[in-house]
């Protein structure tokens, strides 16, 4: 008869210290800096990904800061699999993600693999437009698309996330979460002009404090980015006119709405 006791398995602790190598390498993060993002000792680093024993909480700490997933990593962690459930590292061979994410498979969403084109309007500066690439990636380790964003003016505060895909919804998420602070970018489905468009949602720093704003943004596909006008584009530019156009309709054309009072 198959128990359902809880057991810890090496493996699993292997692929839990793996994620966490792998987050680390592609988050450009030193063990020193880890640590101090974390608020916790270099050495419970070391520990961490040598595989030995640590709090939940440094735990939980260190995947807000690495972008990971705690509850999957935890599990793996503590070995918290049953013979009766053994658990799918990959989810089924990892080409399907998540339920929770929107349960969508690789072949589904190949279309939106590539580079974008991204613009929204400038949260300091009036009358300007910030334009910079957004890659989006398979992610085969966790199943799901993955995107980076890249030549941000403010490149500090550039975000990396992960695509949600609802199967009854014509919009899809691009969320970020790092150490509890979350982005959150709703777009339309890509469309067969390779344009999502939408709002994002996200802190913008004013004077001292950090205060929430809500724009229009678009994503436009692009196969190379030659000539292509990135960082903060003033009312100016020769590209502006264009850019603004590609805001201005996304309001105009009902992808997106900001309700006022």
């Amino acid at each position: 008869m198959a128990s359902d006791k809880i057991v810890p398995a090496r493996a699993e602790r292997s692929a839990a210290v793996q994620m966490l190598r792998t987050a680390l390498i592609e988050k450009k993060m030193t063990q020193a800096e880890l640590a101090d993002a974390a608020e916790c000792h270099e050495k419970t680093i070391q520990n961490l990904l040598g595989g030995r024993p640590v709090r939940d909480q440094t735990l939980f700490d260190v995947c807000m800061v690495l972008g990971l997933d705690y509850q999957r990593l935890k599990e793996l962690w503590s070995g918290a699999m049953t013979t009766a459930q053994p658990m799918d590292l990959k989810g089924e061979g990892g080409v399907v993600a998540p339920v929770y994410m929107g349960a969508y498979t690789r072949a589904g969403v190949d279309h939106y693999i590539g580079s974008y084109l991204t613009l929204r309007p400038a949260f300091a500066v009036p009358n300007a437009i910030v334009a910079y690439r957004t890659d989006i990636v398979w992610d085969p380790e966790w199943p799901s698309l993955i995107f980076e964003e890249r030549d941000r003016p403010d490149q500090p505060y550039s975000h990396r996330g992960r695509l949600y895909i609802p199967s009854s919804s014509m919009f899809i998420h691009l969320v970020s979460l790092t150490k509890g602070a979350m982005r959150m970018v709703v777009v339309s489905q890509l469309d067969q002009g390779g344009e999502m468009r939408g709002l994002i949602t996200t802190l913008n720093k004013q004077g001292r404090f950090f205060v929430p704003v809500s724009a229009p943004i678009a994503y436009l596909k692009r196969s190379e980015f030659k000539g292509a006008a990135l960082g903060e584009v003033p009312a100016g530019h020769p590209t502006y006119k264009d850019y603004k156009r590609i805001l201005d309709e996304t309001m105009s054309e009902g992808y997106a709405r900001l309700a006022a009072p």
